[in-house]
């Protein structure tokens, strides 16, 4: 049986960056499911699993365009440190949540500090990052 759109299908994986660093993984876990053609999964990793067969395991490349796509400029705010609340100390990496006026939180890194502002970046943490999966088909239904 080989994996084709549309079938149920679960995984056992580890996501890499191309420094070898593990960005996710579901050892331990059960294994990820979801249908192929959904759209529930990054394009590169779906396209990946079609075609393979249970028990095959294969290396997975995704270029950034295919994975989270390319880092946007566009993304990323100026945000003077008087505008924060005073118990917050920025640094590099910081991780703060924004309300957008429809009511959904974005997640917001802080990519910059300067004397009298931050950069706020709003870019999917793996955006513009070529990733490398480690992937092993445990069943399709």
């Amino acid at each position: 049986m080989i994996a084709k759109e549309n079938d149920k299908v679960k995984v056992h994986y580890k996501g890499t960056l191309s420094n070898g660093e593990v960005f996710d993984s579901s050892e331990g876990r059960d294994p990820l499911e979801f249908t192929l053609g959904s759209g529930q999964i990054i394009p590169g990793f779906e396209n990946g699993i079609i075609g393979m067969q249970v028990e095959e395991s294969k290396t997975i490349n995704i270029p950034a365009a295919e994975a989270y796509g390319e880092t946007k400029e566009e993304l990323k705010q100026e945000v003077q440190k008087a505008q924060l609340p005073p118990e917050i100390k920025p640094e590099v990496g910081l991780q703060l949540m924004s309300r957008a006026p429809d009511g959904r939180e974005i997640p917001l890194v802080v990519a910059e500090v300067r004397e009298d502002s931050i950069i706020l970046d709003s870019n999917h943490p793996l955006a513009g990052k070529d990733l490398t999966f480690e992937v092993t088909l445990v069943s399709i239904n």
